[in-house]
């Protein structure tokens, strides 16, 4: 699947917390956004 670079506007301290949590776990963070996203739209779609 071809993938898409998106440009985020985001408190830059929550930024730098959540990226070091992500770094700790090991986690990439546009994976973590991508997950968010399928996320939503599921919770949406069983409402």
């Amino acid at each position: 699947m071809p993938s898409k670079n998106v440009t985020l506007n985001v408190d830059e301290d929550l930024y730098n917390k959540y990226r070091k949590f992500c770094k700790k776990k090991g986690w990439i963070i546009s994976r973590q956004f991508e997950i968010m996203m399928e996320y939503q739209m599921k919770e949406e779609k069983n409402q």
